[in-house]
């Protein structure tokens, strides 16, 4: 059955839509808005249809279930969990009781 599309829909569509330039070289520049929320050097798996629609799908050379750790926002989390460690600002526990006794403790940090 032929998916039809209301006229409403087609110039909805025709507004959002930006054009971009295939420089000599190959590159194009993607509109800031298409751009938002991507990572600065994020990868794009491409795939022209037969029909000549030319998709761009963001992918990541890590396995998927492990892409949380090299997100932005967890690197940062690292990169301060480093920076505590070589601080001296950790504690140690010869049991996991202390541990849990420090984590309760109101003076815990």
């Amino acid at each position: 059955m032929p998916r039809t599309i209301s006229h409403a829909s087609k110039r909805e569509a025709a507004q959002r839509a930006e054009l971009v330039r295939l420089t000599v070289r190959g590159t194009l520049t993607l509109p800031r808005r298409v751009r938002q929320g991507l990572d600065k050097e994020q990868l794009f798996e491409v795939d022209r249809r037969e029909d000549g629609v030319i998709e761009l799908r963001p992918r990541a050379l890590v396995d998927p279930s492990q892409a949380w750790f090299w997100s932005a926002k967890w690197q940062q989390m690292e990169r301060e969990a480093d920076e505590d460690i070589a601080a001296g600002r950790v504690k140690r526990f010869d049991s996991m009781e202390e541990l849990f006794a420090d984590l309760d403790s109101p003076t815990s940090e």
